[in-house]
């Protein structure tokens, strides 16, 4: 069922988004140099390496001038690109993702190898289901580049201030998944993401995840 709920949203939301997504990739390109897109290294399903795709919001070659944490006032991050970050229409080109089985709509966020590298056997749990778009991490953490502002080490701030509570919510998430859950995860999305409503309570203070 979750299968056929991602082929079939995914192909629709691509069908009538694509005027808004074909819009975007045109301001992508005019207002700085280098593809519209973006497509990175992802760690998903099992272990699997796939290619993420999303709308570039960073001058090219971004690896190369600083890590993979970006924050607010990142030097690195275009013009469009903040605004794009700001509503996650960076996000919508994963819905290809979606389409060909690498994402679901709702699951676990896609890590870079080096950080799955640092799973624990217990965490490595997470790679047990589709990598998604959004889930409860995502939703918890919507403005990651806000809080790493201002830190003399956004790196490090994220390794030991923001990753294990993403990581807890992450695992939260695979022990209690099911069809209303990713119900629910999709519409408290669009209610925080997208109408700016304050994070649900049961996200910002959920309990130790159960065994």
């Amino acid at each position: 069922m979750k299968r056929l709920f991602d082929f079939t949203i995914s192909a629709i939301a691509l069908v009538l988004l694509s005027p808004l997504l074909l819009i975007i990739a045109i301001v992508v390109r005019i207002t700085s140099p280098g593809p519209a897109l973006y497509s990175g290294k992802r760690v998903g399903l099992q272990g699997k390496i796939f290619k993420m795709h999303k709308f570039r919001t960073m001058v090219v070659d971004a690896e190369k001038l600083g890590g993979s944490c970006t924050y607010e006032g990142d030097p690195r991050i275009t013009r469009t690109g903040n605004w794009l970050r700001k509503f996650k229409l960076d996000e919508l080109p994963q819905l290809f993702n979606v389409l060909v089985g690498e994402m679901s709509l709702v699951g676990p966020r896609p890590e870079v190898q080096e950080y799955v590298e640092m799973f624990t056997p217990e965490e490595r749990a997470i790679l047990s289901v589709r990598p998604g778009i959004t889930d409860w991490a995502s939703i918890w953490d919507r403005d990651e580049a806000k809080a790493l502002a201002g830190s003399p080490d956004p790196e490090r701030t994220y390794l030991e201030v923001i990753r294990p509570e993403k990581i807890r919510l992450q695992l939260e998430y695979v022990r209690r998944r099911s069809f209303l859950t990713d119900l629910t995860i999709l519409l408290e999305t669009v209610k925080v993401l997208v109408l700016r409503t304050p994070v649900p309570t049961p996200v910002r203070t959920a309990s130790s995840p159960e065994r």
